[in-house]
């Protein structure tokens, strides 16, 4: 019998579920938008507080559509969706119902934009996820004395008791700010109130950038990666199966920042995001909308790309988890459907050697640790048939891998293996 420190725990069929999505959006959106240079511009540049709360009275959100956001999350191949209820400003995209004055409510726009996007994710079948700061800075929550952080602490729970009850049912809460205090931030209040009222949402905590995976709060159900590739999850010895997600920004900033550059290519989200389902962990891209709410050009096109990609090789993705093999280079192996789905990296594109690129390779790549027959093995693009061989004595088998068509580059071509039922 295995000792605990040497098993893994299964799990929750609501972390199950969770982990199956495999590849979700997230919006950072609120009243730094409208000043275009990410979401920490009050605190970076010495905005005070009455000019962040004058910043509400030129909020209008004319341009925020969000079934065109859940619309362009489906294309994307994403299943769920994160928006920022409220951010480290303290301004609410929802009714607050009398808590404060200051949510989108009581701007110019007039409008619940958390209401509106729940609704629009139900009807594009993509599953709704709320973000909320614990850090707030109208209420100098990281530096105020222990009296008000408690009040402070009163004030958070109603807040979130808010959305968990007006809404209907969340995929879950993406928590954020605990970082910013040492002390007791009542999260056992907090978590038990949600599970009153949310029993099958989601609990996911965002540590910081200095992000380590260690186990925490016995109710979290997945812990953020913020801006890293992890390696590996390990939940050997672990009380609970915690799940993982890769949240990165496809520029340098959360919130809109006209001035940056430095955005990724659609080629990187998909390495990113099979790279993130490698070690078993969901990916979440974020990007921010204008000020006005509108979504900007070059993060519509890049995610309708991944989305392209999506639609060719998304059975790969959803409902696999790693497979445990080893492969050369950086290709690996994720299981599920009953299936193997080989992900080959770096290959070349067939043509003539005057018109193709001569980077990558094709032929022989090794599997190992494989001991069930092999049946079949084809490209998920083209349904072409892959040659092969097998040692099944020894656990290792061969794809002869053929290269790109010429005239498409999958940035990763994904290979589906028909094997024989594990055994008893």
């Amino acid at each position: 019998m295995n000792s605990p420190a040497t098993t893994a725990p299964l799990p929750l069929p609501r972390v199950a579920r969770f982990e199956s999505l495999a590849f979700g959006l997230f919006l950072h959106y609120g009243l730094y938008s409208q000043l275009a240079r990410g979401e920490w511009a009050q605190l970076v540049e010495g905005i005070s507080r009455d000019q962040a709360g004058r910043m509400r009275d030129e909020f209008t959100a004319s341009e925020f559509n969000a079934r065109e956001i859940a619309r362009l999350a489906r294309r994307a191949g994403a299943k769920y969706c994160t928006l920022t209820a409220r951010h480290h400003d303290g301004f609410s995209l929802y009714d607050t119902r009398g808590l404060s004055d200051f949510d989108s409510m009581q701007s110019p726009a007039r409008r619940d934009l958390i209401g509106e996007f729940v609704e629009a994710c139900r009807a594009e079948q993509i599953v709704p996820f709320i973000y909320h700061t614990t850090l707030d800075w109208r209420w100098e929550s990281h530096c105020c004395d222990a009296q008000k952080f408690d009040d402070y602490l009163d004030y958070l729970r109603a807040s979130v008791e808010i959305l968990c009850k007006n809404y209907g049912p969340l995929g879950g809460f993406w928590f954020d700010g605990n970082w910013s205090r040492k002390g007791d931030w009542k999260e056992s209040e907090l978590y038990s109130m949600i599970r009153r009222h949310q029993p099958e949402a989601i609990i996911n905590d965002n540590s910081g950038l200095g992000w380590q995976w260690q186990e925490r709060h016995p109710e979290l159900d997945c812990m953020a990666i913020e801006q890293t590739m992890p390696k590996s999850l390990n939940w050997h010895g672990w009380k609970k199966h915690v799940a993982g997600e890769v949240c990165q920004t496809l520029n340098a900033h959360w919130g809109i920042a006209t001035r940056d550059f430095n955005f990724l290519s659609p080629a990187q989200v998909i390495e990113n995001l099979v790279n993130s389902r490698r070690v078993g962990a969901n990916y979440q891209i974020n990007f921010g909308p204008a000020g006005s709410g509108r979504i900007p050009d070059y993060e519509r096109a890049t995610l309708e790309i991944v989305g392209q990609w999506m639609s060719i090789n998304g059975r790969a993705m959803y409902a696999t988890r790693p497979a445990g093999l080893r492969c050369q280079g950086r290709d690996f192996v994720l299981e599920g459907e009953g299936k193997l789905f080989y992900f080959a990296m770096d290959l070349a594109i067939t043509g003539h050697e005057n018109v193709t690129v001569a980077v990558g390779a094709t032929g022989p790549r090794s599997i190992r640790g494989l001991n069930r027959a092999l049946r079949s093995a084809i490209w998920l693009d083209n349904g072409e048939h892959i040659h092969f061989t097998q040692a099944r004595d020894q656990g290792y088998a061969t794809l002869n891998l053929t290269g790109y068509p010429y005239g498409s580059h999958l940035v990763v071509r994904v290979a589906e293996i028909e094997v024989d039922p594990r055994e008893d």
